[in-house]
């Protein structure tokens, strides 16, 4: 069962990297993280690098996709026939599950996939998402078995998502045993993880935090 999560510059670190650390623990898994040319891609704010293992054109029929979100999707989204948005498209013509994390909703939606869909991404972007042609929901995770599709949320919720995959490839014994192994029981000591619960002061701290990274 192959897995391959596509990498590219500005691209959020934890929108990858939660799935990755979810779904490698499956029996008869791998994960290959793609891109358009082998090599270190570096993440939003360029601290961070990743490496492309493998180009596009060398993983045509993965079982799975996950798409990551990121500042970097703006340009993926609208650049004309871009390499990753034509990936997508194709190989989704043979995948089990094609999925996306925070605004790699995007991506997918560029790609065609989420036409007349709901779907889900981090909250900011929910008007870009409906321009793409989805119809945007609050939900953490948003499943289209029928479409194989299912997008998750902003950032954290990509382990969300990873671990209903785990049972839907798997099963859900094997889903709680991943989510044992990588010990996730959320307990943060704020609640502030969606808009509705956040505030007004801590709205303007992301206004402000974000203003120089956009």
């Amino acid at each position: 069962m192959q897995i391959a999560i596509p990498l590219f510059e500005r691209m959020t670190a934890l929108d990858a990297i939660g799935p990755y650390e979810t779904l490698q623990r499956l029996p008869g898994a791998t994960v290959v993280f793609v891109g358009e040319s082998k090599g270190e891609v570096r993440t939003e704010n360029g601290f961070l690098g990743l490496t492309v293992d493998a180009t596009f054109d060398e993983v045509p029929h993965p079982d799975v996709v996950v798409v990551p979100g990121g500042v970097g999707t703006r340009e993926v989204r609208t650049v004309d026939d871009h390499p990753l948005v034509n990936w997508v498209k194709e190989v989704h013509r043979s995948t089990r599950f094609t999925t996306s994390v925070c605004t790699g909703a995007e991506v997918l939606g560029a790609a065609g996939l989420l036409n007349g869909l709901s779907a889900t991404t981090h909250w900011s972007a929910y008007d870009t998402l409906a321009k793409l042609g989805a119809e945007p929901t609050e939900q953490r995770v948003v499943e289209h078995l029928d479409e194989r599709i299912i997008t998750a949320a902003g950032v954290s919720s990509g382990i969300d998502m990873a671990l209903r995959l785990s049972e839907l490839l798997v099963d859900a014994d094997a889903a709680r045993a991943m989510q044992l192994m990588i010990e996730y029981d959320p307990q943060p000591p704020f609640d502030a993880g969606s808009v509705s619960k956040a505030g007004d002061a801590a709205m303007a701290r992301v206004i402000e935090y974000t203003r120089d990274k956009s």
